[in-house]
């Protein structure tokens, strides 16, 4: 017979994160800026053009 523990888990603290967002109505695709490799990308989904903005996103280290 086994025996389980389900351990209480942190939660991840979220954090504003400075984001790329796709500006076509009909994408959805985003990215975190310290990802993408140019100043101003396109969006990897849709091909169009990405605005700046801030999400309040979980922390990665």
């Amino acid at each position: 017979m086994a025996f389980f523990s389900k351990q209480q888990q942190e939660p991840i603290p979220e954090v504003d994160t400075d984001v790329w967002s796709c500006s076509s109505g009909d994408c959805s695709g985003w990215m975190r800026a310290d990802y993408s490799f140019s100043d101003t990308p396109s969006c990897p989904l849709c091909g169009g053009e990405m605005a700046s903005e801030v999400r309040n996103l979980p922390e990665i280290k």
